[in-house]
């Protein structure tokens, strides 16, 4: 099945999906016991306790222009304070984007299968290639870019998207000019920081020195004017983008790669939801002529059939894309692989595989239009309280205006008064300030019941 197809299946109508592969039963399992409705597992990491001796190491003085905590640990701190406050509360979680939904049988047979076959002599296996199995390699190829001269050997299994972010941080060094999105996912910015691309902090304009932050806001159509943004190495770009949403068009990521060629700059392509795409807007990077030469692309199984804690993802580095010495790109990475990891664990990678069947496929039909659904309970919630709600088409995550609120005041109200647990937008970066960022990964029962919540709140 193509990918085109596979987009098509899971843009029909809604209704279709409660009642495919292991979905439909999901809906009788619900709860609001307030330690299982939240998926939030990361704790903020404690104060450092004064000690008699110390080192003489210097602390990596990058680490130190960190601003506070990572945004997810700090919604999680800020949510186990709420539940010590209200033990008894029925506290559900649509902060994190973390996946809730059981993973379809036919998968964890698969991956249980390849581990107790490595309790016998015939089953087991020690390393294998730092690149990933061949099989599942080949499978991604054909299922996600098909006919789009992307093989197997352009591709780079691992541990997820999030993991590869940072090998690529490190494949590219401190000397990089970066620009990233506006908002956006966090880890582009902070793994700037960590690597030494980045000045100081601005604390006036909530802003890093030496980034160039591309403005996505409803007023440009979450998509950056590029005539003022300036000459960077590499640009960091997610569509369907996470926080907002939105999925840049055809025509817009044809201007981001001429703007790319213009400038001799590599784009880092994150397409981690490219398949709730719900219109015709590009999947792949690849699908815009001449990006071979300017991008490369990280994805993840964890959003498409629920791997957030499994981990497996993958990285596509064309062979046409070459530093300015003429060096290809993809051989650098693959050192990178090869000296920071060992690739990914040979269990996952047989889920993914079976993932990439037929009848996986068929899985992940029902996985995403389940979780398509409750976004659209989500965006019909705000849309009748009379919000600016943007996203919620072609990805799992509505993007609320709270105008002239500071973000984080209307976390702590909406945590305070119904007891749910959102995402401030100024966690992704300081275009997200006055927003909110709505999950609609969750139990049916569960999103139903916040939206009620949220009508109690803003009748």
């Amino acid at each position: 099945m193509s990918l085109m197809q596979l987009s098509a299946s899971i843009s029909s109508s809604s209704s279709s999906f409660l009642g495919q592969g292991s979905i439909s039963s999901r809906n009788q399992k619900d709860s609001f016991d307030a330690k299982k409705s939240g998926t939030c597992v990361c704790v903020a990491t404690p104060p450092t306790k004064k000690t008699a001796y110390k080192t003489k190491v210097s602390r990596n003085a990058n680490m130190a222009k960190l601003q506070a905590g990572y945004l997810f640990p700090e919604v999680a701190r800020r949510k186990a304070q709420h539940m010590l406050k209200y033990p008894d509360a029925q506290v559900i979680s649509l902060g994190i984007g973390d996946t809730t939904e059981p993973i379809p049988e036919l998968i964890t047979s698969a991956m249980a299968k390849k581990a107790h076959g490595l309790s016998t002599l015939e089953g087991y296996s020690g390393y294998g290639p730092e690149q990933g199995d061949r099989q599942l390699r080949a499978a991604i190829a054909s299922t996600f870019y098909s006919d789009l001269g992307i093989d197997e050997s352009d591709i780079f299994v691992s541990d997820g998207a999030k993991c590869d972010i940072s090998r690529l941080q490190i494949l590219f060094g401190s000397d990089v000019t970066v620009a990233v999105q506006d908002p956006s996912y966090p880890a582009y910015v902070d793994s700037s920081v960590i690597m030494g691309q980045t000045g100081l902090f601005q604390k006036d304009v909530e802003k890093y020195q030496n980034i160039a932050y591309m403005r996505c806001s409803p007023e440009n159509g979450f998509f950056p004017d590029l005539s003022i943004v300036p000459r960077t190495d590499t640009i960091f770009f997610c569509s369907p983008n996470n926080p907002t949403g939105y999925a840049a068009t055809r025509e817009q990521l044809t201007r981001l790669v001429q703007f790319a060629k213009d400038n001799g700059s590599i784009i880092v392509y994150d397409s981690a939801y490219s398949l709730y795409m719900s219109d015709d807007s590009p999947q792949s990077i690849f699908e815009i002529p001449g990006a071979k030469e300017v991008a490369l692309e990280t994805s993840s199984f964890s959003k498409f059939i629920g791997f957030t804690g499994v981990r497996l993802g993958w990285t596509v580095v064309p062979k046409e894309l070459v530093f300015s010495d003429g060096y290809p790109v993809a051989k650098d990475f693959n050192r990178i692989v090869c000296t920071c990891f060992n690739g990914a664990s040979i269990i996952p990678q047989a889920g993914g595989l079976s993932a990439l069947s037929p009848e996986g496929l068929k899985e992940m039909h029902g996985a995403i239009g389940f979780y398509k659904e409750n976004t659209e309970i989500i965006v019909d919630t705000f849309n009748s309280l009379g919000f600016n709600v943007y996203g919620g088409k072609n990805a799992p995550y509505v993007w609320v205006h709270f105008p002239g609120q500071s973000s984080w005041d209307v976390f702590a109200e909406i945590l305070e008064k119904t007891h749910v647990v959102t995402t401030p937008g100024s966690g992704f970066g300081p275009g997200g300030e006055g927003f909110i960022r709505v999950s609609a990964f969750g139990h049916r029962a569960n999103i139903l019941e916040a939206c009620k919540r949220f009508k109690q709140l803003y009748k």
